[in-house]
């Protein structure tokens, strides 16, 4: 089989995968599976999702470096329009299911719940990454173009504030998710960073 042929192949495959969990959902809520408030089933569902997709986006640098498949390069972009598709999905979730397109709630909510805040800062920072990953803002950026991208570190940790804030009667799953972020960005570290290609020669010759 020919390699676009391939890559085409690999690509839809991860979208299909991506898409997956917003069609079980969905399914949940039309069967009356999703439990009495299928509103907050959504939308904690959808904001989980779109933490792992963000923590799969960056975890696909040190991936590509670890087995220099050029596969995990060619989903970055993907994955991160994904990361922005869900957290998107989960604001819009938020006015639906909570605020009921009432945005007069939106205030007081702002003062109940700092959380939203944090959250909102996450996605326009997302839609900003979002609306530069392709190459004609590239070629605009120049070198500004890494440094600005580099901001989805600071995104995570915004999104992992927002969870604990919203969990923090419950820091089991958080704590979990906290460790996932840090190991990804762990391999981030230049000297972390340097030995994954020798990782990856030891695995060969073993």
């Amino acid at each position: 089989m020919a390699a676009p042929r391939v890559w085409l192949l690999w690509r839809v495959g991860v979208f299909l995968a991506a898409l997956a969990p917003l069609v079980f959902w969905g399914w949940q809520v039309a069967i009356n599976a999703a439990g009495p408030e299928p509103g907050n089933y959504l939308l904690l569902n959808i904001g989980i999702g779109g933490l792992w997709m963000l923590l799969l986006t960056l975890s696909l640098t040190p991936l590509t470096k670890l087995t220099r498949w050029k596969g995990f390069a060619l989903i970055r972009r993907q994955l991160g329009l994904w990361t922005l598709a869900y957290a998107s999905l989960h604001m819009l979730s938020y006015a639906l299911f909570i605020l009921g397109l009432n945005w007069a709630l939106l205030g007081s909510e702002l003062v109940k719940r700092p959380y939203i805040i944090v959250g909102m800062i996450a996605l326009i920072g997302l839609a900003v990454l979002g609306a530069t990953s392709n190459k004609w803002s590239m070629r605009r950026l120049g070198k500004r173009w890494k440094p600005l991208h580099k901001f989805a570190y600071v995104i995570l940790g915004l999104v992992l504030l927002h969870f604990f804030w919203v969990v923090r009667a419950d820091l089991q799953e958080w704590a979990m998710y906290a460790a996932i972020a840090a190991l990804v960005m762990a391999t981030r570290l230049p000297p972390v960073a340097r030995t994954l290609p020798k990782l990856r020669y030891r695995l060969s010759r073993t």
